[in-house]
């Protein structure tokens, strides 16, 4: 609810604003303005430019070529994402490449990573070119992070120097290329204004864990919005912040335009411009609730409250205390909204670079119908009688807003499985309603249209009110 009206409040922000310009639009500054690297050393310091020139040659082309390889797999989607209760097709097209099992969430939209290659890890790749595109990219989120941590370092010593030397007034105009012409800075170099806890912090904030891939030709993309404040054109990508970022993490982001972007900290937008380009986009993402470790432990966490008899095999729960049903059942909701449905609501998309994510998505369904029992188990014990009156209440109420909360969902993203916007996208992509059965279907213990149940639930928490 805090978020949702904190949303509300920038809406109604930016309808003032755009009443109030009018025809008219807002001042901005390029690199050819007199002020533009005074206000860049200001107010955006820690943005950090890189000529392309300073990157390894051989890097350059293993990504760019990855980058094509890609494309040419048709490894490049356009996301299905919510806004405003609406979904909407992205105009960009994307891939997540990173650690095998993370995921990275954006407008109600859970992204799963085509895993790089990573030790320990069995990853099949539907073709040699896609395995060395992955490959390239793990090189560059490699070499990313370690000129991330060489920079800030740079910029703790440059700014303790300008601390501690009340005479110097003014620096280098070219803020990012002075980093550069730096170098490295190591980290014994840096210990004189860089504790060790601050220098583990720095490589937790750049330690980037995953890559969103973008794609994007002007000429190719319709109906795109004009930037309203500014008036700098089409505009590729909306004004926006972004999500699921380890808080004070750091992005870094190569460019490649095929002829020839800040984070959560600030609004930025992202203008079309004329020709065809790529874009890798490395990020810290907050994985505290986005892997497959996590899911799984919430899992087992759910699943202890379950036993089965030695002798006749019967499946029943150890507690029916109200805390423990409402652990068990919010579990339930998770994997379920969070995870199975999110991941084929993509289609068979991710069978374009590798088949990683089917065992670990079928264990989890798995997991998921035993939760179904363990529903149909509690609905079976707050029906008797014999239960403490107190206690059962309780449990019954709370028992009754995830079960109302589930039914609100499963008809959500049905309804986004046959949306308009959901029938545009190719055939191999378009979103599947899976878990899904029919009451003919006897495998499962519950209906999937929970109403009846939920009106039965009604009436009982009536009758002993």
């Amino acid at each position: 609810m805090k978020r949702r009206a904190g949303e509300r409040e920038k809406e109604l922000k930016k309808k003032k604003l755009l009443e109030e310009l009018g025809e008219n639009r807002l001042p901005y500054m390029t690199p050819a303005d007199a002020d533009f690297h005074q206000l860049w050393k200001t107010k955006y310091s820690k943005l950090i430019f890189r000529k392309s020139d300073t990157i390894p040659e051989e890097l350059h082309q293993m990504v760019q070529e990855g980058f094509l390889t890609l494309r040419k797999h048709d490894c490049f989607f356009q996301d299905l994402v919510r806004i405003k209760g609406k979904d909407f097709v992205t105009p960009v097209s994307r891939i997540l490449i990173g650690n095998p099992g993370c995921t990275y969430k954006y407008l109600n939209t859970r992204l799963f990573t085509v895993p790089w290659p990573t030790e320990g890890y069995d990853i099949k790749y539907c073709s040699p070119g896609v395995h060395d595109a992955c490959k390239a990219l793990i090189r560059l989120n490699d070499y990313l992070h370690i000129e991330a941590v060489k920079a800030l370092q740079g910029q703790n010593l440059f700014e303790t120097k300008e601390i501690k030397d009340s005479t110097v007034t003014d620096r280098e105009q070219n803020f990012a290329t002075s980093f550069t012409e730096k170098g490295s800075v190591s980290k014994d170099q840096s210990n004189c204004c860089v504790s060790e806890d601050d220098y583990i912090s720095l490589k937790n904030r750049t330690s980037y864990n995953l890559t969103l891939l973008n794609y994007m030709d002007p000429l190719q993309m319709l109906y795109l919005k004009q930037e309203p404040y500014f008036g700098m054109g089409n505009m590729a990508v909306s004004w926006h912040h972004d999500e699921n970022l380890l808080e004070r993490s750091t992005v870094a982001v190569y460019s490649y335009s095929c002829e020839d972007d800040l984070n959560m900290t600030h609004q930025h937008c992202v203008l079309a411009g004329f020709s065809p380009r790529f874009s890798s986009t490395h990020r810290v993402a907050d994985c505290s609730r986005g892997t497959l470790e996590y899911i799984f432990g919430q899992c087992e966490l759910a699943l202890q409250n379950l036993q089965t008899d030695s002798e006749s095999m019967a499946l029943s729960l150890k507690s029916l205390e109200t805390a423990v049903v409402k652990q068990v059942e919010e579990i339930h909701n998770e994997v379920e909204f969070e995870w199975l449905r999110q991941f084929w609501f993509q289609g068979k998309r991710y069978l374009k670079c590798t088949d990683w994510w089917l065992k670990p998505m079928a264990k989890l369904e798995e997991f998921w119908r035993k939760m179904e029992v363990m529903t149909s188990l509690v609905l079976s014990e707050v029906g008797k009688e014999e239960q403490i009156e107190e206690q059962r209440n309780e449990t019954l109420s709370c028992f009754l807003l995830v079960l109302t909360e589930r039914q609100k969902l499963r008809k959500e993203w049905t309804a986004r499985c046959q949306s308009e916007a959901a029938e545009s996208l190719p055939e191999d992509q378009k979103p599947e309603c899976h878990p899904f059965w029919t009451d003919d279907e006897c495998n499962m213990p519950l209906p999937y249209d929970l109403e009846e149940v939920i009106a039965n639930l009604q009436n009982l928490v009536q009758s002993v009110e």
